[in-house]
């Protein structure tokens, strides 16, 4: 099994959910890294940045802990998805048209159901349109 993790899901690993639900999805992801290939779109890059950045900003996060938690990040065995090409932005549109989504969280979308594999969010609508095409959940396929 291949996962998708979108950067909801990455950034749980530093800032803790509400739901114990949540938490326990995010720490058994964390728990299987190694067991099972994780994929990420470019953007993932930039969108967990942003995060970090716009913490940073209200005073939630030091500049020290990000660059730690980008050095962590880092140091797993993630794939950066290469295939995202102008190509794609036809079936993006189109998936984001029908499921009205971001076309950035459709990116997320697309690649999972291109790699036959279990996307990883705790995105509510991205997760709706990830069933509705027939893309496996990570909290819905591994225990």
């Amino acid at each position: 099994m291949i996962i998708v993790i979108d950067a909801s899901m990455a950034l749980a690993w530093l800032f803790e959910r509400q739901q114990p639900i949540d938490i326990d999805r995010a720490n058994r992801l964390l728990a299987a890294h190694g067991e099972v290939p994780w994929w990420i779109p470019g953007l993932w890059h930039l969108e967990v940045a942003n995060a970090l950045l716009v913490a940073e900003r209200r005073s939630v996060l030091l500049q020290v802990d990000s660059d730690r938690f980008l050095a962590r990040l880092g140091s797993l065995p993630i794939v950066t998805d290469a295939e995202t090409n102008p190509e794609r932005g036809g079936l993006i549109l189109a998936l984001a048209r029908g499921h009205g989504l971001t076309s950035y969280d459709t990116t997320y979308l697309e690649l999972a159901q291109r790699l036959g594999a279990a996307l990883s969010s705790f995105d509510r609508r991205l997760n709706q349109a990830a069933r509705a095409i027939g893309v496996a959940l990570f909290s819905e396929t591994c225990p």
